[in-house]
């Protein structure tokens, strides 16, 4: 798919679209797991929302990985260098091998500590526990999905990842329905049902991207690189995948220290937890444009930076945005008049959807700047220019989030509402920043030029 620059928006559209599905794919499969969780009980819809949100901690390095990957590889292929893009991707795709390996075994070690950190409340401790030993199990498969999908949108090969994730969302709401509720002659296995539906899911899609990426010529024994090859590209990928690591870490850390101040509440903490994790599957349905848009933004600017044009990857991304912030604050605006249904659909207990209402209401005020953040970090992303996401998500969530929201919550207000402030102050703060550093910064030098550029 090329990039026609005479048309930019009908480029930006026809590398989106495709995108946008795949999210759609993968939001349907969390409204499918909560949704069911929310029919066996409270205790289980709450702690497979505060798994699915802990689990982001164990997948840091994952992102981190094929955030570096899109960059090199983006750039690489913009530039040409068909053989150093292959070499690339073998390098990602081994990586993410190992590490995912490395990261099950510290997870499965370090579980009960983990657990222990969340301040998870005593009803839920249980079905948590089960739950997360589940997901840690799943994550070397988990860890290449991502990575072989990152690999495949870099080349825009963007119909492949959504075919994978479109089977990924089927499997897992036949299987959520037949192992969660028994349905379909399927045993009845509860939460911990659910949890197996994502493993067995997940693992389908990563054997239909292997087969999409060896018909397309991209798996293969060559791109497997030799070891000095492989020292001085690591200097490129780490320069990019170290602070997309640590932006993650500090990030879903702090959304942990989040879930604590909210399971902490002086009343409501449990309901506050199933509110917070029904709302925000809701809320990730508003924000598909901007997911899909940052993967654009990352993809385009990569590519044009590689063909050593920084004014048009600026402006690529300048346009993006204008996209993605347009369409998302309207899909916010036609959501708001539907929050008690959708609310009441995701959370049978009454308290708990009175609860999401509040959540939503504060969070698709935030969309705008939601949308901004995610774009523009999309686009310095596929520039190599990490350091400076990490940084503003560093301030924005443990300078002001937390903060915030501790003293809302447990001090002026001591309610929910407090927490969910603190979020639209923090995108608002975020936000802004990220315009800041991407208008006035020159973060196009952190990508790779033709002096630091490695043979083919």
């Amino acid at each position: 798919m090329n990039i026609d620059t005479s048309r930019p928006y009908l480029s930006i559209w026809r590398l989106t679209w495709p995108q946008i599905l795949m999210m759609v794919f993968n939001f349907l499969i969390g409204v499918a797991d909560v949704a069911v969780c929310g029919r066996i009980g409270r205790e289980a819809q709450a702690a497979m929302g505060l798994v699915a949100q802990a689990l982001f901690i164990f997948l840091t390095v994952a992102i981190a990985v094929s955030n570096g990957s899109v960059a090199a590889l983006s750039q690489s292929l913009g530039a040409g260098k068909f053989g150093r893009a292959a070499r690339y991707g073998g390098l990602c795709l081994v990586s993410g091998a190992a590490l995912g390996l490395l990261a099950q075994a510290g997870g499965l070690a370090w579980r009960d500590g983990f657990l222990a950190l969340l301040n998870v409340p005593a009803p839920m401790l249980g079905p948590t526990r089960e739950i997360l030993t589940v997901f840690l199990w799943l994550l070397p498969i988990n860890y290449l999905f991502i990575i072989t999908s990152a690999v495949l949108r870099a080349h825009k090969l963007v119909m492949a990842p959504l075919y994978s994730m479109g089977l990924v969302c089927l499997v897992n709401a036949w299987l959520d329905l037949g192992l969660g509720l028994g349905r379909f002659g399927l045993p009845d296995m509860g939460y911990i049902g659910v949890a197996w539906s994502t493993f067995a899911s997940v693992t389908g899609g990563l054997a239909l991207n292997l087969w999409l990426m060896r018909r397309a010529g991209l798996l293969r024994a060559s791109m497997i690189p030799p070891l000095r090859w492989v020292r001085r590209a690591w200097y490129y990928m780490a320069k990019v995948a170290i602070p997309s690591g640590l932006m993650q870490v500090v990030w879903h850390s702090g959304y942990m220290v989040l879930l604590a101040v909210i399971g902490g509440l002086p009343s409501g903490g449990v309901e506050a937890l199933a509110g917070f994790a029904a709302g925000a599957r809701i809320e990730s349905g508003v924000f598909l444009p901007a997911f899909a848009f940052n993967l654009t933004a990352s993809i385009m600017v990569g590519h044009s930076l590689g063909a050593g044009d920084p004014a048009e990857a600026k402006r690529m991304g300048f346009r993006i945005w204008l996209l993605g912030t347009g369409l998302m604050s309207l899909l916010a605006l036609c959501l708001w008049p539907f929050l008690p249904f959708l609310s009441a659909a995701m959370a049978p207990d009454p308290v708990v959807a009175a609860e999401t209402v509040s959540y939503l209401r504060y969070n698709l005020v935030a969309a705008p700047f939601s949308c901004t953040s995610m774009i523009l970090a999309g686009a310095l992303t596929g520039a190599g220019a990490t350091v400076y996401n990490l940084v503003v998500f560093a301030v924005s969530i443990w300078c002001v989030r937390l903060p915030v929201a501790w003293w809302l919550g447990w001090r002026a207000w001591g309610t929910a509402d407090g927490v969910w402030l603190s979020m639209l102050v923090s995108q608002m703060f975020q936000a802004s920043a990220l315009i800041a550093v991407y208008q006035v910064k020159n973060w196009a030098r952190f990508a790779m030029t033709k002096s630091r550029s490695f043979r083919e």
